[in-house]
C-alpha cells in the first residue's frame, strides 16, 4: 500500500509540471479576444489614466483629433519649420497635381483642388508628422482605366467627373468605415512582395501612357497593357512631333539629373523638390516666347480661378453607373490606404514614434468624403511629397495646412500663369516620379531572401503590364491570400535532435551537431492546430514516424518507442486539433509507441483538459521542456539500457519521489 501511494504521489507531482490554468468567465475571454483583434494598441489607456470626467473628455478629444495633442505646446520654431516644409511641398504639389489630374482624364484644375481641402482635413485628423497628402499616379490611372469604360471623358466629361467624385466618396466611406470598425488588418492582406510588384507594374504602365505626351500624339489607346500601348505608338510613328520629343527629353533629363544630385548631396534636396515647378515655369515661358502651340506643342489651356466649388449634388449614389463607381472606390480606396499607411509608418519608424493605422484610415476616409463634396478626387499620402516634407524639416501636420494655403493662393491668383504649360512637361514630370516607384532594389532583396515572394512580385508585375491594373491587383491579392492559406493549412514540422553535453534540443537540419535520441522521435509543430491543418498534421506526423522506422530498420537501431511533440510554437488549438491528438494517440497505441507533449501553453492545456485528451495521453506525459520529456521517456520505456522492452510502463525513479 505504501509503495502504491508513493507511485500515486509521484504521478501527481509529475502532473503538476504543466498545470491546467483556471477557467476564465466566457464574457471575459470573448472580451479579451475582441480587444486583441480590434484594439491591439489599447487606445483607451490614454483616456483611462486621466482622473476626472473633464480630463478624460479632453483625452478622448485628443485621441479623435490628433492636432489637439501638439497644438497647445506649439512653438514659433515649429511653426517656421512647418511653413518652410509646407511651401516646399506646395512647389511640388502644384505641378504634380496638374499632371496627375491629366493622367486621370480630369480637368487639370481638379489636381489643385485635391491638394487644398483634403490637406486641411488631414492637418486636423492625421497623426503623421511627415505625411503630405495629395493625388497619386496609380490612383489617377485606375480612375481613367475603370471609369473611362463607363463614361468616356472625351464624350461625357460631366458624367465622368461625377463618377470620379462618387468613386472618391465610396473610397472615403470604405476607409473611414475600416478605421472606425478597427479593421486595419484587412490592408495587411496585401503582402510587401505583392505591393512592390503591383506598384512597379503600375509605374511601368503610367510611364508607357506618357508616351502620348512625350511624342506629341493627340489620339492614343485607352488600354493600359504594354502590347496595346506599343502598338499605338508604332502605328502612329508618322505623327510623332520632334518638338515635343526634344522638349520632353530635355525636361526629363533635367529632372532625373537633379534627383540624382539630390540623392548624392542631401543638402540640395530643395533643388530636387523645386525641379518640377522650375520645369513648368521654363516650359511655359519657352512655349509662350516661341509660340509653341503653332508648332504642334499642346498646352493646358485656360484654368478657372477660385477655390473648390461644391460637388455634393454631383454624387451618383442611386444611378445605373453607381456600381462602377463603387467598384472603383473600393479598389482605389484599399490601394490608397496601403500606400498612405505604409509611407506614414516608415517615416514614423525613422523618427521613433508610432502612427495609429486605424486613426490614419479615419483621417484618409474623412478627407476623401469631404473632398468628394468639394470637387476633389482620390487623395492619399504619396511617398514623393512625404519625402520632400520630411527632408524640409516638417515638425507637425501643420505643414499640410501651409501647403493648402499655398495651393489656395495659387487657385485664387496664379492659375492664368499655367495657360501655356506644355503637356509634354507634365508627362516628363510623371515619368520622373514613376521611375522612383520602380524599386529594383526591393525586387533583388526578395530574390535573395525568399524566391516565392519574388515570384509573387513578378506575377503581380506581369499581371499589370500585360493584362490590366485590375488583373494585376487581383493577382496580387489572390497570391497573398493563397500564401496565407498555405501557411495555415501546411504548417512546418521539424525533427529535433539533442546537442551533445547539454539538455538543449535543436533542429537537425540546421544544427549539424544535433543528434537523434535512440528510440525517440522529437518533432516540433510550428503553427496553431486548427481545422485547416489538423488532418495534414496527423498525416505528416505519421509519415515522419514511418520515415524514422525505415531509418531504424536500415541501420539496425533500437525500435521507436516514444514520440515527443514540442508544442512551444502551438499558440492555439480548436476542437479539430484536440481530435487530431486523440486520433494520433490511438494510432500510436496500436503501434506500441507512447506520445509525450512538451511545453504546451495555457490555452492548449485548457483545451486538452476540457476535451479529455489530457486524461487519454496521461498527465505524467506532459512536460515543461523537451529535455525532461526525453529523459522521462528513456527511463520509463527502458530505452538504450539493454532491456528488451517494447511497451512503455509508467515507473517511478527514486529521484522523482525525492
Amino acid at each position: 500500500m505504501v509503495g502504491q501511494q508513493q507511485v500515486a504521489d509521484a504521478a501527481a507531482t509529475a502532473a503538476r509540471r504543466v498545470p491546467v490554468p483556471p477557467a476564465k468567465p466566457l464574457l471575459r475571454t470573448v472580451g479579451a479576444n475582441l480587444m486583441e483583434v480590434f484594439f491591439p494598441d489599447d487606445p483607451f489607456r490614454a483616456v483611462a489614466r486621466d482622473q476626472g470626467g473633464g480630463r478624460r473628455a479632453l483625452a478622448a478629444l485628443r485621441y479623435v483629433f490628433p492636432f489637439l495633442e501638439w497644438l497647445p505646446s506649439y512653438t514659433l520654431g515649429e511653426l517656421w519649420a512647418d511653413v518652410v516644409a509646407g511651401v516646399t511641398v506646395a512647389s511640388l504639389a502644384v505641378p504634380q497635381g496638374i499632371s496627375y489630374a491629366k493622367l486621370a482624364d480630369l480637368p487639370p484644375i481638379m489636381g489643385l483642388y485635391s491638394s487644398f481641402v483634403p490637406a486641411l482635413v488631414y492637418a486636423a485628423m492625421g497623426s503623421s508628422r511627415e505625411l503630405a497628402v495629395g493625388t497619386t499616379a496609380v490612383g489617377s490611372l485606375l480612375f481613367a482605366a475603370m471609369l473611362g469604360e463607363e463614361a468616356p471623358p472625351g464624350e461625357k466629361p460631366e458624367l465622368y467627373a461625377a463618377l470620379a467624385f462618387t468613386a472618391t466618396f465610396f473610397a472615403g466611406a470604405l476607409q473611414a468605415g475600416l478605421g472606425v470598425l478597427r479593421l486595419g488588418f484587412v490592408v495587411d492582406l496585401l503582402s510587401h512582395a505583392a505591393i512592390v510588384g503591383f506598384m512597379g507594374g503600375a509605374a511601368t504602365v503610367v510611364c508607357l501612357q506618357q508616351l502620348k505626351g512625350m511624342l506629341g500624339l493627340r489620339h492614343f489607346t485607352t488600354s493600359t497593357d504594354v502590347v496595346a500601348v506599343v502598338r499605338s505608338v508604332v502605328t502612329q510613328s508618322h505623327l510623332w512631333r520632334w518638338q515635343s520629343v526634344v522638349l520632353g527629353g530635355a525636361i526629363l533629363f533635367f529632372l532625373l539629373l537633379v534627383r540624382f544630385i539630390g540623392k548624392r548631396k542631401p543638402r540640395l534636396f530643395l533643388l530636387s523638390a523645386a525641379a518640377p515647378l522650375m520645369s513648368v515655369i521654363f516650359g511655359s515661358l519657352l512655349v509662350y516666347l516661341v509660340h509653341g502651340e503653332n508648332h504642334g506643342i499642346q498646352v493646358i489651356g485656360a484654368l478657372k480661378k477660385g477655390i473648390n466649388p461644391p460637388s455634393a449634388r454631383d454624387l451618383l449614389l442611386s444611378s445605373p453607373h453607381t456600381a462602377v463607381a463603387l467598384k472603383t472606390g473600393i479598389i482605389t480606396g484599399i490601394i490608397g490606404l496601403a500606400e498612405g499607411i505604409a509611407v506614414g509608418r516608415s517615416f514614423a519608424m525613422l523618427k521613433n514614434y508610432n502612427v495609429d493605422g486605424n486613426k490614419e484610415m479615419v483621417a484618409f476616409g474623412l478627407m476623401n468624403i469631404v473632398g468628394s463634396c468639394t470637387s476633389c478626387y482620390l487623395t492619399t499620402g504619396p511617398f514623393s511629397r512625404s519625402a520632400v516634407n520630411s527632408n524640409a524639416g516638417s515638425r507637425t501636420a501643420m505643414s499640410n495646412a501651409v501647403m493648402a494655403a499655398a495651393v489656395a493662393l495659387t487657385l485664387l491668383f496664379l492659375t492664368p500663369l499655367f495657360h501655356y504649360t506644355p503637356l509634354v512637361v507634365l508627362s516628363a514630370i510623371i515619368i520622373s516620379a514613376m521611375l522612383g516607384v520602380l524599386d529594383f532594389g526591393a525586387a533583388a532583396r526578395l530574390w535573395r531572401v525568399d524566391k516565392i515572394d519574388f515570384c509573387v512580385c513578378v506575377g503581380a508585375y506581369l499581371g499589370v503590364v500585360f493584362g490590366s491594373i485590375q488583373i494585376g491587383l487581383a493577382i496580387a491579392v489572390g497570391i497573398s491570400i493563397l500564401r496565407i492559406l498555405l501557411f495555415a493549412a501546411r504548417p512546418k514540422t521539424t525533427v529535433l535532435g539533442k546537442i551533445p553535453s547539454s539538455t538543449n534540443f535543436r533542429r537537425m537540419d540546421q544544427y549539424t551537431a544535433a543528434q537523434a535520441v535512440p528510440g525517440l522521435l522529437v518533432l516540433r509543430i510550428d503553427s496553431p492546430i486548427y481545422f485547416t491543418n489538423a488532418s495534414y498534421l496527423r498525416e505528416r506526423i505519421m509519415r515522419w514516424i514511418s520515415y524514422e522506422e525505415d531509418r531504424i530498420k536500415a541501420e539496425g537501431l533500437e525500435s521507436l518507442k516514444c514520440l515527443v511533440l514540442d508544442m512551444g510554437a502551438v499558440a492555439g488549438m480548436d476542437t479539430s486539433g484536440t481530435k487530431m491528438l486523440e486520433d494520433l494517440k490511438k494510432n500510436l497505441d496500436r503501434s506500441g509507441v507512447q506520445i509525450a507533449l512538451a511545453n504546451p501553453g495555457s490555452e492548449i492545456m485548457r483545451k486538452l483538459d476540457k476535451s479529455d485528451v489530457l486524461g487519454l495521453i496521461g498527465d505524467e506525459w506532459i512536460f515543461l521542456t523537451v529535455g525532461e520529456a526525453c529523459d522521462y521517456a528513456q527511463r520509463t520505456c527502458k530505452i538504450g539500457i539493454g532491456m528488451d522492452v517494447v511497451e512503455c510502463v509508467a515507473v517511478v525513479d527514486p529521484e522523482d519521489m525525492v
